[in-house]
């Protein structure tokens, strides 16, 4: 089985590289959904082994911090997940990116738009939470068949059976919701062509599937304005990651910004 890399085909040619910014190091791809799940539909036709990650500004400054982190997703297809990414894009390239993809959002649509009978396996969240979040899948998109392989809590030990597990179940599709960097790390270090075809990252997705956690109203989304919804909710947990998060990954993109002009000179 093929494994696929960063560049990635938009068309039918396996040579054509997908446009891409550079954001703190990381090439995101820039394109617009219905373009990225045809990508992804072609990949799982061809039996290439796939690794989606989706990255927002709390994940760049993650990633300037964690090196190992910042290399794992090197071996995955990166795209644009909140405003934080389109203000650095039009900071550093004058525009934002094609399409915004929101993770909570564009995972249902991906799941929505793939034909055929696939095996769908969910992996992480708290004891429960997959279950409930697999109830909801099949209710909203009955194509599919849902797996729970386990939560996110195992050791060592308890890895071995999970990848066992999941290996079993033949699934095309393994979503995995550790958090960040967790789950980047736990799918490029563990999961390969034994367990699947596409993995994903999907951060807290099991949790708003499965209700743990309210989406915010129609409008704020439109607004873009999730996150101060999220630290209005959550304001002991998501303090550091808005309050001190978004200044300091403004700051990093001026500095990139800096750097850029001064190299370009």
């Amino acid at each position: 089985m093929m494994e696929a890399s960063a560049h990635w085909s938009a068309a039918s040619s396996p040579d054509e590289a997908v446009a891409s910014h550079d954001i703190a190091g990381i090439a995101v791809i820039d394109l617009s959904g219905a373009k990225v799940i045809a990508t992804l539909a072609g990949a799982l036709a061809a039996g290439r082994t796939t690794r989606l990650a989706f990255l927002n500004a709390h994940c760049v400054n993650l990633a300037r911090r964690d090196a190992a982190y910042k290399r794992a997703l090197g071996r995955f297809l990166v795209i644009p997940d909140g405003i934080g990414v389109d203000i650095a894009a039009r900071m550093l390239y004058g525009k934002p990116f094609s399409e915004n993809l929101n993770g909570t959002d564009f995972l249902p649509r991906l799941l929505a738009s793939l034909d055929g009978r696939l095996r769908v396996a969910l992996i992480g969240g708290a004891p429960g939470i997959a279950e409930r979040a697999a109830t909801r899948l099949a209710a909203d998109i009955p194509a599919h068949d849902y797996l729970v392989v386990s939560d996110g809590f195992f050791d060592h030990e308890g890895c071995a059976r999970v990848l066992d597990d999941l290996a079993a179940a033949k699934a095309d599709i393994v979503l995995v919701a550790m958090g960040v960097p967790a789950q980047e790390l736990f799918i490029a270090d563990h999961l390969g062509e034994r367990q699947g075809r596409l993995f994903v990252g999907v951060g807290a997705l099991f949790d708003f599937l499965a209700g743990n956690v309210a989406r915010a109203p129609l409008a704020i989304r439109r607004l873009r304005m999730e996150w101060a919804w999220r630290l209005a909710l959550e304001p002991g947990r998501m303090w550091r990651r808005y309050i001190l998060g978004n200044p300091l990954f403004l700051l990093g993109i001026l500095r990139d910004r800096s750097h850029r002009r001064r190299t370009n000179v």
